[in-house]
């Protein structure tokens, strides 16, 4: 433990706190269409997705090893490299949470990481081969295969239950949701969880804690496990209500073909070591059923919005981690000290906006998107 230096723990607390935002920013990957369609109550759905997030944090350990010895040098890193990645991460996490886009926190956190390692190490801290291999195929083919097999999948339940009494289909497709909603968390924690695990690591191996090359340790996964169940029960609400009511009206058909599809997605990438995004998994999924049930409205100005975040989440990420490298490696204490009080002052300042229009359980499924200022009620209002 006399490798814990001050510094050290600043990052450790930091990366559970960048946990606990992956948490309530991905709560909607698995409970959004299970809530939209009244499959769960929204508490429930919250508190369900929270523990077993936590359960699927020890699952596996394959996509942690891929961020604390994959995609950068972890001989060249240092604390507070990992610590001005890690503001640029949160920091995109709070201001999509605040629009209600559901970005992917794991491409907030690779762009933090990648910035900052670039600045304070150079160009070759950082592995592109592994960046391109690891993050960027798996960005672009795992939302496509979700969508497309979400799409056969609601084709088939409609086709194959077009005989059968709508009321019996609907609840029948609502406890499925159950099933493949729980499946979906325990994928998130699989899978997620893991990235906060492999962050940590890497801290612990820069500071001569852990040796080049190791896992993480059972506290570490704990932990980690723990940060994002609570971050998950906490209910990213302004979320949800984009991916549960804005792509599209989601029937329970749909609902559990989307989670069904997300969740092999998901866990077979996690148990290949590819450090996908859950989001971005999850809504191809969530498109892809939009269009899989006939005449289903799709709202493609807001897929497109998504669209463009995910575009710019990695980049945008790495700009900030990059500006916090600087000050952070050139300034010494002073500069942590300063990117740290710039960082909680701006993550005060987002949070205020969003209580200028709350989203929560008790209204998440009353509009279709999520405005800044507050909306009129819906009663009476087809959205």
């Amino acid at each position: 433990m006399e490798h814990i230096t001050f510094l050290v723990a600043v990052v450790i607390v930091t990366a559970l706190a960048f946990d606990f935002t992956n948490g309530f920013h991905d709560t909607a990957n698995a409970m959004a269409t299970s809530i939209a369609t009244g499959a769960l109550r929204p508490k429930a759905a919250v508190l369900i997705a929270g523990v077993l997030n936590i359960v699927g944090a020890f699952l596996s350990t394959e996509v942690a090893k891929t961020i604390s010895g994959g995609i950068v040098d972890d001989t060249l890193v240092t604390p507070g490299m990992i610590f001005a990645g890690l503001v640029g991460a949160i920091l995109w996490n709070l201001l999509t949470w605040l629009l209600g886009l559901p970005s992917s926190s794991s491409h907030a956190l690779f762009g933090g990481l990648i910035g900052a390692v670039w600045v304070g190490a150079g160009e070759h801290g950082v592995h592109f081969d592994k960046v391109v291999e690891k993050i960027l195929i798996p960005a672009v083919a795992s939302p496509v295969v979700a969508g497309l097999a979400a799409l056969l999948a609601t084709y088939l339940a409609y086709r194959l239950s077009a005989r059968a009494r709508s009321e019996s289909v609907s609840r029948g497709f609502r406890l499925g949701q159950i099933a493949s909603a729980s499946l979906v968390s325990l994928a998130h924690g699989t899978n997620d969880a893991q990235k906060t695990m492999g962050v940590i690591t890497l801290t612990l191996i820069s500071a001569g804690a852990l040796g080049a090359d190791a896992g993480p340790p059972l506290w570490v996964i704990a932990s980690a496990g723990l940060a994002i169940g609570l971050g998950t029960y906490i209910g990213g609400w302004r979320i949800i209500r984009t991916m549960g009511k804005g792509i599209t009206e989601i029937q329970s058909p749909q609902g559990f073909a989307a989670e069904t599809a997300s969740t092999a997605v998901i866990l077979t990438s996690a148990h290949l070591g590819f450090a996908l995004s859950t989001t971005q998994v999850c809504s191809g999924g969530i498109l892809g059923a939009g269009l899989g049930r006939r005449l289903a409205e799709v709202r493609w100005g807001t897929a497109g919005r998504m669209a463009v975040a995910w575009l710019v989440t990695l980049p945008s990420a790495a700009a900030v981690g990059a500006v916090s490298a600087g000050v952070v490696v050139h300034g010494g204490t002073f500069g942590t000290v300063l990117i740290a009080l710039a960082a909680i002052a701006a993550a005060t300042a987002i949070y205020l906006a969003s209580r200028r229009n709350p989203v929560h359980a008790g209204n998440v499924n009353d509009h279709h998107e999520v405005a800044m200022r507050p909306q009129p009620a819906a009663a009476g209002v087809s959205v």
